[in-house]
């Protein structure tokens, strides 16, 4: 299963092991004192190895750990096993496209109908894709892991968000999250949202508002290839 890969090689490369363990036991909810009756242990050796008072667990105590937490997840319904799964939140995303060679971001503006909303910016970096999403979707399904997916083989893409009213909350996302696109575009947005628009400039982000429909827009960026 690639959630037990992930957690299981997080554990291992962690320079806090310990630290770690403790994050993955918070995440699935899960109490040392029920972990432990699960691996039938003690609770001080779970809390020994997350306050680094006992040394780094070896390859068998990792692998039993995260057993543990998936299958206690599992008999509570997989709540959190959904969640990293690939398909988790993929519905959110309503079509990837990565680029053969980049595109500059005024060429792809141009070519989309997208008026820029902060104009004053550099387009400092050029865009080898795109990824239009359904911004409520998104933002109701998506966690941290789930916008590593948007980004298909390049972070250097324009992100589109339909659904959006004001574009208030894609920014504050963006803003949060560790990977930056090359440009946002809000698709038949009500009215952007001055918030949004200063968060992107902060980031030295383009953004932009066309009111192509989804089928126009996939339809002109594929004329550029």
């Amino acid at each position: 299963m690639e959630i037990a890969e992930k957690i299981a090689g997080e554990i291992v490369l962690s320079s806090k092991p310990g630290a770690t363990m403790r994050k993955w036991r918070e995440i699935f909810g899960i109490s040392q004192q029920d972990l432990a009756r699960h691996l039938g242990i003690n609770s001080s050796v779970i809390s020994d190895y997350e306050s680094g008072r006992r040394k780094s667990p070896g390859v068998g105590m990792v692998r039993r750990f995260v057993n543990a937490l998936i299958e206690i997840d599992e008999a509570r319904g997989g709540e959190i096993i959904k969640k990293f799964l690939p398909t988790y939140g993929e519905e959110a995303i309503i079509d990837i496209f990565d680029f053969p060679y980049s595109v500059e971001v005024d060429k792809f503006m141009r070519q989309i109908d997208a008026r820029v909303l902060n104009p004053e910016i550099e387009f400092r970096r050029a865009i080898y894709g795109y990824t239009i999403l359904d911004s409520l979707k998104a933002i109701l399904h998506f966690n941290s892991y789930d916008y590593f997916k948007v980004y298909g083989w390049s972070v250097d893409r324009a992100l589109f968000f339909s659904g959006v009213k004001y574009g208030r909350s894609p920014m504050v996302a963006i803003r949060a999250h560790p990977l930056k696109p090359s440009a946002v575009i809000y698709i038949n947005p009500e009215k952007v949202d001055e918030l949004a628009i200063k968060l992107a400039t902060l980031e030295g982000i383009p953004i932009a508002e066309t009111f192509l429909s989804i089928g126009e827009i996939k339809e002109k960026i594929r004329e550029l290839f």
